[in-house]
């Protein structure tokens, strides 16, 4: 009987909720099917430990709790698989003393442009440049920019060091702004 009231009970979470965690796992993920499968995920977690669960917090609180956690083990995942660099790619940017390249120095954004972030179109293009680091340095870049995780969390949760880590976003940010200047620009 306890059984079968637990199957009823997730089976209306999953009604309940299902569109609400997909959204949130789209959001973090920027993939339609990583989502869904890190939704159901939650959900076949929640079902292994439905009966652990002591409604101290609300059945909706639970599962993204449940998400998040999911969420961050799909990152520790990518960012475990090697990342080849290829050296050439920032030779591109650098003169050999090490300075910028006059054609790939930053550019000035003028004020009007600040608030790109707003712009529908841009937000294309800087998800599409997001796509095209390696993972290890996409994961990074969302953990630090979008989930708004410190660099200690980032090293912990990445198993990195804070050196790796500076790296990494350094180097992501150079190949995201040559990417939207490239892809924004352009027009």
């Amino acid at each position: 009987m306890l059984m079968r009231s637990a199957s009823n009970q997730l089976s209306g979470w999953v009604e309940e909720f299902t569109r609400e965690l997909l959204s949130w796992a789209l959001h973090k993920v920027s993939d339609t099917e990583t989502a869904k499968d890190l939704v159901q995920d939650t959900f076949l977690a929640a079902a292994e430990k439905i009966n652990d669960f002591r409604g101290e917090s609300s059945p909706k609180t639970w599962l993204f709790s449940i998400l998040n956690y999911k969420i961050i083990d799909h990152y520790r995942k990518k960012v475990k698989q090697p990342v080849s660099l290829d050296d050439d790619s920032f030779l591109s940017f650098f003169s050999a003393e090490g300075d910028w390249k006059k054609e790939k120095k930053p550019r000035d954004w003028h004020e009007e442009e600040s608030h790109l972030l707003d712009n529908p179109e841009f937000m294309e293009v800087l998800s599409k440049c997001l796509k095209e680091l390696p993972e290890k340095w996409n994961a990074s870049v969302r953990l630090k920019y979008l989930l708004n995780k410190t660099g200690e969390e980032i090293c912990q949760e990445l198993d990195m060091t804070p050196t790796n880590l500076w790296q990494i976003i350094h180097r992501a940010k150079v190949k995201l702004r040559d990417c939207v200047e490239s892809k924004w620009f352009e027009n």
